[in-house]
This record gives structure tokens, C-alpha cells and sequence, in this order.
């Protein structure tokens, strides 16, 4: 019997809990490797531009970004990480990146926080099966991440398979966001993908949350890049 790498993460995890991850009793700490003469050629590096951080700059004719539905398979909770899948997840790799902006103020939001969760690779939640639910404190293609001081945000993940609602029907690959920030109106979103064959029938999608994927050379392979800037709207004032 052949053992999904996805089932062998979920189904150890669940049965051992996360306490059973343990450092070995031989292990030794990480020996130093450099010194802190270097630090002004990495803080050049640093202060480069990078080839996949979108502009600064909040459109003119930019809009509140729209709702879109929760779904069933939200979790409270998940760990702060920048990789949404499991290390060595099957699927295609894929970096989505953007910055939260203000619709009043047409800034960029610092602090907010992205909720995001996905289906793998075959169209699977890791909560979708009441009879093997995912264990406390193990979260399966979750994550959230934190807008940095000019907006940006960024994850890694694998392009999320579409998966049947009825015997007829089925959802696109979508991805899942619920993004908050002090005074400003929490949106719940999701995020769709130019060309998948699923997207005309879908009776959830709406156009101005489908992005295009551009392929781009990572190391010796290829990733799905894709941009997703979302623009919040201030909370109504408080009575």
C-alpha cells in the first residue's frame, strides 16, 4: 500500500501530536560560520530591489477589494510562516505576493494580517474528513502572515487542485484569504487564477479577484508568480 507524503505529515502528526518532534539527545548546537564584518555587503543585498516586489503605488482607480465567501474550512489559529504547504508537498510551485493597502488614506497598510488556507495539490482540505480531523495545533496548508512596514506580504505554496461540490460541480483552484487591521473592515476573499477551465461555471468567482500566473527560473526549475495587492475599507465609526 502506497502512503501519500500528505497522508504519512497529517496521519503522524495526528496520531503523535507536535510534542513527539524532538530534538536528538546527541545533537550539538550550529557551529558559527562568519562574522559580523560582512554585514555591509548583506545589508546592501538587502536594500537591493527585489525582481517580485510589486510598485509602492495604490492606483487611481483602484477599489475596495472584493468579498468573496468564507467557505467551510476556516481555522482560527494557524502559525505565523511564509510557506502555506508542507516542505516537499507535491504540486507546483507557486510565490504570491502584494501589499495591503487603505482605501481611505490610498497607503499601504504596515502590521495587517493575511489569513491564508488552500486545498493541496488533489483538491484536499486538511479538516474536509469529520472521521480524521487534523490534530490540535496541526495546521495543513494554513498560514498567516504579517504585512511589513511598507504593506508587503508574500508566501510560498503549490498551485491548489479544483475539487467536486456536487455530482456536477466543482470549484477552480482558489486560494482563501481573511485579511484584518485595526480600523479598517475585515474582508473575506479568495484568490483565482486566469485560465483555469473551471472558472466560467463557477458560480462564486467574480473577475477582479482573477490574477495571472507568469512563470519565472528559481534555482534549476520553474515557480507560478502571481501578484494580489488587496485594498481594505475603513471600519464605519463607532456609535
Amino acid at each position: 500500500m502506497s502512503i501519500s507524503r500528505r497522508e504519512l505529515f497529517v496521519g503522524g502528526l495526528a496520531a503523535a501530536g507536535a510534542s513527539a518532534l524532538t530534538l536528538r539527545a546527541d545533537a550539538l548546537p550550529t557551529l558559527p560560520s562568519g562574522t559580523l564584518k560582512h554585514y555591509p555587503e548583506f545589508q546592501a543585498l538587502a536594500d537591493a530591489p527585489l525582481p517580485f516586489v510589486p510598485p509602492a503605488a495604490l492606483p487611481g482607480t483602484a477599489k475596495p477589494t472584493e468579498d468573496n465567501i468564507l467557505g467551510p474550512y476556516f481555522r482560527e489559529g494557524a502559525p505565523y510562516r511564509a510557506k502555506v504547504t508542507p516542505p516537499l508537498a507535491k504540486g507546483v510551485p507557486m510565490l504570491i505576493r502584494g501589499r495591503v493597502w487603505g482605501f481611505d488614506t490610498k497607503k499601504p497598510l504596515a502590521g495587517a494580517v493575511l489569513d491564508i488556507w488552500q486545498a493541496d495539490a488533489d483538491g484536499r482540505y486538511d479538516n474536509d474528513d469529520p472521521r480524521n480531523p487534523p490534530a490540535k495545533g496541526v495546521y495543513v496548508n494554513r498560514t498567516r502572515v504579517l504585512t511589513d512596514e511598507t504593506g508587503y506580504y508574500e508566501f510560498e505554496t503549490v498551485h491548489p487542485g479544483a475539487y467536486k461540490t456536487g455530482p456536477d460541480t466543482w470549484r477552480p483552484a482558489h486560494i482563501h484569504y481573511l485579511v484584518r487591521k485595526t480600523g479598517y473592515t475585515n474582508l473575506v476573499t479568495q484568490l483565482y487564477f486566469k485560465g483555469d477551465p473551471r472558472n466560467a461555471a463557477d458560480e462564486f468567482i467574480k473577475a477582479s479577484l482573477i490574477i495571472t500566473l507568469e512563470p519565472a527560473k528559481v534555482g534549476g526549475g520553474t515557480i507560478e508568480t502571481g501578484v494580489f495587492d488587496v485594498v481594505l475599507s475603513a471600519a464605519p465609526p463607532k456609535k
